[in-house]
């Protein structure tokens, strides 16, 4: 974006923000925006398709299309005839898609022998108009910028106001610990509570402010929506920091709470969230009757025992910040991560992709957009995860709405690819949160596999946390080693090549986190 249309844009989104603000939305009012895009689902994705991709000269899903001899008549021909979800299969057939590696602009798109480039702000949505910008929070490298516009903002309510009416949670005091801009977790929380008519009574802040030349438009931002909010008597809070090791003084804020007999909800992330109820049961904090909020990480069954020790719940949402929420929990949950696919703005189709040795494969996620507020256009774009979708009748309120489909055990296929072998990052949550701790000690958020290249050459670490204590080095590599043995096939003769190059080492540190406070079992860098 040029610096004139950064300037225009900002302009409107201050222009038309203090309205935004004073139309509060009802929970009636949320239904039936939903309601209605669950009905128009398909009129809405030809309407995206028709001005956002064939009016859009610059689009490359255009490019996609016409090598795939696919004219505008012949989609709307299609969906109309045999579905929306068949369609996007035959676009896929036909090579109208994205890769996960060509979506992060890893490689260049190629098809019939033609090569596609690709820069990630040309899938910005051209439809946008009062917007701000924010950035993803970089888990798996690179954050990239993503725009925000105040009409997607409105549907995030609408959702947050379905998702506190079917937990019954309307009236519970809220905090949140999530990132302040550019962040976007953070701010987009305050701001649909504030749709609602709500107020967030704390906004902690893993990250901190810098004054710096590229980070000035974030802090204009960030005052003029606390200062903004302020004057139409729904104040947000002003972000506080509170780094991931002071996670103390959240539990202390939950405590306080609970005495008051309001049980809080905060709205984090999983690892923020884990650190919170190690902090409180350290410090001989209650917070029984808390719930959680979480989202941007796997759900899993230890972490989850650790949130029940304290006494509180969680559920977890999906999102990710070039769409925004993908799914809200379920209420009737299967698993831990069971969500409702918001299938009003998008829809999901899966296809199989080899991962590990080339052996096997998952089902991974390919998503397409269909209302004109999202972020970014998506047609048929892969990403980095893998579940289990099916349809059911979970007979939960948001199944009553009209939320059939479901999405849970979703996991991400990032892979270890030192010396050859390759492990899934999903095949190694076992071993960070349940093998390493119940045999060496400490929590799920005290261990972590790093791979590096260091001077061209790959190499894999087992991050320990010093609050461990001491371990003994030479048995936490021969227990991981052992358990990658008796893992699905291919395994066994991966984990001997690995201990006969003696690739894995032991590294005493804290587990890396992103900025937003995200611990994931394997940490991918880059050193020369």
């Amino acid at each position: 974006m040029s610096i004139l249309s950064d300037i225009k844009a900002y302009s409107r989104f201050v222009w038309a923000f203090p309205d935004f603000l004073r139309d509060t939305m009802s929970l009636a009012d949320a239904q039936a925006m939903l309601q209605r895009q669950l009905a128009e689902r398909e009129s809405n994705f030809l309407n995206l398709v028709e001005h956002g991709i064939y009016g859009y000269p610059n689009s490359p899903y255009l490019r996609l299309l016409k090598l795939a001899h696919c004219e505008l008549g012949d989609i709307q021909n299609i969906t109309r005839k045999a579905g929306l979800e068949n369609l996007l299969h035959m676009l896929r057939e036909a090579g109208v898609y994205l890769s996960f590696e060509e979506f992060k602009c890893r490689k260049p798109i190629e098809r019939s022998g033609r090569v596609i480039s690709l820069q990630m702000r040309d899938l910005d949505n051209p439809l946008l108009s009062q917007h701000f910008e924010a950035r993803t929070s970089g888990s798996r490298g690179l954050g990239s910028s993503v725009l925000i516009d105040l009409d997607f903002l409105r549907h995030e309510a609408a959702a947050h106001a379905l998702f506190l009416s079917t937990f019954d949670i309307e009236g519970r005091p809220m905090a949140l610990w999530r990132p302040r801009p550019p962040g976007l977790a953070g701010v987009l929380s305050a701001l649909n509570h504030a749709k609602l008519g709500k107020k967030a009574e704390r906004w902690f802040a893993q990250n901190k402010v810098t004054f710096r030349p590229g980070n000035l438009k974030y802090l204009f931002f960030t005052n003029f929506i606390v200062h903004s909010s302020r004057m139409r008597l729904k104040a947000l809070p002003v972000p506080e920091n509170v780094p991931v090791a002071h996670a103390v003084r959240v539990a202390r804020w939950l405590q306080a709470k609970c005495e008051q007999a309001t049980p809080a909800l905060l709205d984090t992330n999983v690892s923020s969230g884990i650190r919170v109820c190690q902090a409180a049961k350290e410090h001989n904090m209650d917070i029984e009757g808390t719930l959680f909020r979480f989202g941007g990480e796997p759900y899993t069954p230890a972490r989850a025992r650790i949130v029940a020790s304290t006494g509180s719940r969680a559920i977890c949402h999906y999102s990710m910040t070039e769409v925004g929420r993908i799914g809200l929990a379920c209420a009737a949950p299967e698993t831990l991560d069971d969500v409702h696919l918001l299938t009003n703005k998008l829809a999901v189709i899966q296809h199989e992709r080899p991962v590990g040795d080339g052996r096997t494969s998952v089902g991974a996620l390919q998503l397409t957009t269909l209302l004109p507020s999202c972020p970014k256009i998506l047609l048929n774009v892969e990403i980095d995860d893998y579940g289990m979708l099916v349809e059911r009748n979970c007979g939960c309120p948001l199944q009553e709405f009209g939320y059939n489909q479901h999405l849970h055990t979703i996991r991400s296929f990032d892979k270890i690819t030192s010396a050859g072998m390759q492990f899934l990052a999903s095949d190694l949550i076992s071993l960070v949160e349940e093998v390493l701790p119940a045999r060496f000690g400490g929590h799920p958020t005290d261990y972590q596999f790093e791979e590096e290249q260091m001077d061209g050459l790959p190499k894999v670490s087992i991050i320990i946390s010093p609050r461990v204590g001491q371990v003994n080095e030479p048995k936490v590599i021969d227990t991981v080693l052992r358990d990658l043995r008796v893992q699905k096939g291919g395994y066994e003769m991966m984990a001997d090549h690995w201990r006969q190059g003696r690739t894995l080492q032991v590294v005493r540190r804290e587990p890396y986190h992103t900025y937003t406070g995200k611990i994931l079992p394997l940490h991918i860098s880059a050193k020369k």
